[in-house]
């Protein structure tokens, strides 16, 4: 099996150079080698690799940023998409792509399914429910995982953030009104890897059916009690210095940000685990693996 593998140096994508190695070649690519702001260069890229399977792990994510750089973060996360989507139909390969619980508004108060209806408060979110239907126009075998709130060892995240004020201030101030499921990209990619086996599978069987799915790990917890999980865990790894001694909740109106954030982002994993029986770690899991990770660097 020959992967296709885009971001391969982003957060998720450094991790799925690991996961996905087991199950074949992987041809990984960074933005200087497939730069998705330049949607044209994609289609003669697939066709040179011929791919059995594109993932691609590669998106502009700067949610604050999109909403005065519209115009990249749909090229990026829509139009690119879009492309790679029908470049992947055109040489008969699996496309599994990544989406966001941003696609919702928030307003609901149980986790969201597949089929409720999508209401993105600001362009970071639209750009990605943009790249979501344009996978599912190419019409070829795709699979889009929603997902939140991730991070890891890589990257920008709010895990490396949180580490980093902690080092540096005595007190600090986290919404406390945001209710997510924190997902490791380690997380991500190890799932992610059993996916594309399991598809590949029932293709070759003439059993694939597309799909759209929501992956996230267990759990549910807001942006300040995660941001105590991961400054506790770090102290008590007694492998860093942290200085923070206060971590004060707030309200997200008391943060504002140029970009609206749902405040309810629970995400409900129910179709993933009937479709593939996978084990999904609880959120704290995942972040004694990430900070262990992180931590031995």
């Amino acid at each position: 099996m020959r992967i296709m593998l885009t971001g391969r140096n982003g957060q998720v994508g450094w991790e799925l150079r690991r996961a996905l190695a087991p199950l074949g070649e992987v041809v990984a690519f960074d933005r200087n080698e497939a730069d998705l702001a330049k949607p044209e260069t994609l289609a003669k890229l697939v066709a040179s690799v011929r791919p059995h399977v594109i993932v691609n792990a590669a998106a502009y994510t700067s949610v604050d940023n999109a909403e005065t750089d519209a115009a990249l973060a749909h090229r990026v996360n829509a139009e690119a998409v879009g492309v790679l989507a029908e470049a992947a139909r055109k040489q008969n390969a699996l496309m599994i792509h990544y989406s966001t619980d941003y696609v919702f508004d928030g307003s609901s108060s149980t986790p969201y399914v597949e089929t409720d209806p999508v209401a993105p408060l600001n362009v970071y979110g639209a750009s990605k429910l943009a790249g979501e239907r344009a996978i599912e126009n190419a019409a070829g075998d795709w699979l889009t995982l929603r997902t939140t709130w991730v991070y890891g060892p890589r990257g920008r995240n709010f895990m490396r953030t949180m580490l980093r004020v902690a080092s540096e201030r005595e007190s600090l101030r986290v919404v406390a009104d945001q209710h997510g499921a924190p997902t490791s990209a380690r997380m991500i990619a190890d799932l992610t890897a059993h996916v594309v086996a399991q598809a590949q599978r029932e293709r070759n069987a003439g059993e694939f059916e597309s799909g759209l799915f929501h992956m996230t790990a267990a759990g549910q917890t807001t942006w300040h009690e995660f941001a105590r999980a991961i400054i506790e865990g770090a102290r008590a790894s007694g492998k860093m210095a942290i200085k923070a001694t206060s971590i004060e909740p707030i309200s997200s109106d008391e943060y504002p940000t140029p970009a609206r954030r749902p405040l309810y982002s629970m995400l409900d994993n129910d179709r993933f685990d009937r479709r593939f029986g996978l084990g999904r770690l609880d959120w704290r899991e995942g972040l004694a693996l990430a900070l262990g990770d992180l931590l031995e660097q």
